[in-house]
């Protein structure tokens, strides 16, 4: 039988839940999102894939996040949301390109105070 990671995840959290629940002393979040991310090709894809998502929970498309490169929708149950996210081409070549440069420029040291 094949590993059912939606079934495992769905289980995972139930046990979160249930163990938070009896152990009031253990410090907890304000809040916990939940990521999933498009593994489609072209930006097309991706972004009907989050259409019709946003479709499927009744939300809208975040307009704050385009111009950042992702194209995203979410629904909230109280303090935790459910998030669907589009890494558009032109944020990845970015990020690709500003982590070439990792390791490769040392900063002067924090000065003491």
């Amino acid at each position: 039988m094949p590993y059912d990671h939606r079934a495992a995840l769905i289980n995972g959290l139930l046990e979160l839940a249930a163990f938070l629940k009896d152990h009031p002393d253990l410090p907890v979040s304000k809040s916990l999102t939940l990521h999933h991310f498009s593994r489609h090709d072209s930006d097309a894809e991706q972004c009907a894939e989050i259409d019709q998502i946003a479709a499927r929970i009744g939300s809208v498309i975040d307009q704050k996040e385009i111009p950042y490169g992702r194209y995203a929708t979410s629904r909230r149950f109280g303090p935790v949301e459910y998030r669907a996210v589009a890494i558009l081409a032109a944020a990845r070549a970015r990020h690709r390109a500003e982590e070439s440069y990792r390791g490769c420029i040392q900063p002067d040291p924090a000065p003491a105070t």
